[in-house]
């Protein structure tokens, strides 16, 4: 266990029905508060660290051992973190990779994000997935029971917050990053010169692979604020455009759905996540929150169409409603582990979504296809002009 003066430090996480867990501290000092979730990830930890759609949260990983494989610069997705704090059984001090520069906890004190381990991660994973998630406050401070308790039922809660003002790029930005040199399976990757088709990437909390992987595809990519305007992305002359995953709640997102509605028709759209519930609100459909959502690397999701499975990664916690889907949009793609919707399509217009993360290596290539995809769609809109 890390150690600042040579004993562990005592930390606790408090839930807002009462619940505490007693640990040890690692990351930075302090009190946090946020929802508490769950991840079912074994690996891939720094990717969810900094992964922008956990702002407001606190992620427990339901993996007993996290940290044994480090930290490197290579593998962020963001800037920084925004999550608000991070639960483990185990952390290890030992950082075994060759890649890695730095331990877990060192990175987490240099990103100031309070963390706690130590802890039944097991029973927490299991009260969560009996009442749903529920608002929490972790601390190394604040080490009275009732008064923690308070702390996390006073913190404000996901439902109704927009939480994408709090993540977005402040500027504009040329993307043109490639994929790693690890990645050994670029089988339809495509060269980008200055007649290549332009893409805007509206970024409602985008990782930043999400982006490498449509510079593969032949894009020039143009990431825009969330909060940009049809007129401000119409300017740039795109002839595609993509919406990104993000944090919270959609449906106060006004803004970005006003947006969506006003491009639907004028490009070929596709979403993923927070884009997914985005696009689909645009359309007429409803959301609504999950119990506990779907948070982990191993999410099996079928193509209705084809019948395929694949393997997903996921991180949300709200979904679009079937029950009241509008006529305009068909169901694509289904979550095998509660029949939710899992990707949409419109039925006239060029317009597709997925509420998961084809970026990601979870299958590890079973959802790539999505980014040939989109980029068959912007040659058959282009054919047609």
């Amino acid at each position: 266990m890390p150690e600042s003066n040579g004993s562990p430090k005592i930390a606790k996480l408090a839930l807002e029905d009462g619940t505490v867990f007693t640990g040890q501290s690692f990351g930075a000092r302090g009190t946090t508060t946020g929802e508490v979730v769950f991840n079912t990830s074994m690996t891939g930890y720094q990717e969810i660290l900094t992964d922008p759609s956990y702002c407001g949260q606190i992620i427990t990983m339901t993996y007993p051992e996290i940290g044994n494989y480090g930290v490197n610069p290579e593998d962020v997705e963001s800037v920084k973190p925004h999550l608000s704090g991070f639960v483990v059984r185990n952390v290890s001090e030992i950082a075994s990779n060759f890649r890695s520069n730095e331990t877990i906890d060192g990175y987490l004190k240099k990103v100031d994000i309070v963390a706690i381990a130590g802890i039944d991660t097991r029973a927490l994973v299991r009260k969560t997935r009996s009442v749903g998630a529920l608002k929490g406050a972790i601390s190394t401070e604040i080490l009275d029971d009732t008064e923690l308790v308070k702390v996390a039922a006073d913190s404000p809660g996901l439902v109704g917050r927009d939480l994408v003002k709090e993540v977005l790029p402040q500027q504009p930005i040329d993307w043109s990053d490639q994929l790693s040199q690890w990645w050994d399976l670029r089988r339809d990757s495509q060269p980008v010169n200055e007649n290549s088709p332009v893409v805007v990437a509206l970024d409602f909390g985008m990782k930043q692979n999400i982006a490498r992987h449509l510079v593969d595809q032949g894009f020039n990519v143009r990431i825009l604020p969330g909060t940009a305007t049809a007129e401000e992305v119409l300017a740039c002359n795109p002839q595609g455009v993509f919406l990104s995953n993000g944090p919270g709640d959609p449906e106060p997102l006004d803004y970005a759905i006003k947006t969506i509605s006003q491009l639907l028709g004028k490009v070929p759209i596709f979403g993923i996540c927070l884009g997914h519930q985005l696009l689909s609100l645009a359309c007429g459909a409803k959301t609504y929150k999950l119990k506990f959502g779907h948070r982990g690397a191993n999410q099996p999701v079928q193509e209705v169409a084809t019948g395929k499975i694949e393997i997903t990664s996921q991180n949300h916690g709200f979904c679009v409603q079937p029950d009241n889907l509008p006529d305009c949009l068909e169901v694509t793609h289904v979550n095998l582990n509660d029949d939710t919707i899992a990707g949409v399509r419109h039925k006239t217009l060029p317009a597709f979504s997925v509420q998961y993360h084809p970026e990601a290596s979870a299958g590890p290539h079973d959802s790539q296809y999505l980014f040939s995809r989109f980029r068959e769609l912007l040659n058959e809109a282009s054919a047609k002009a």
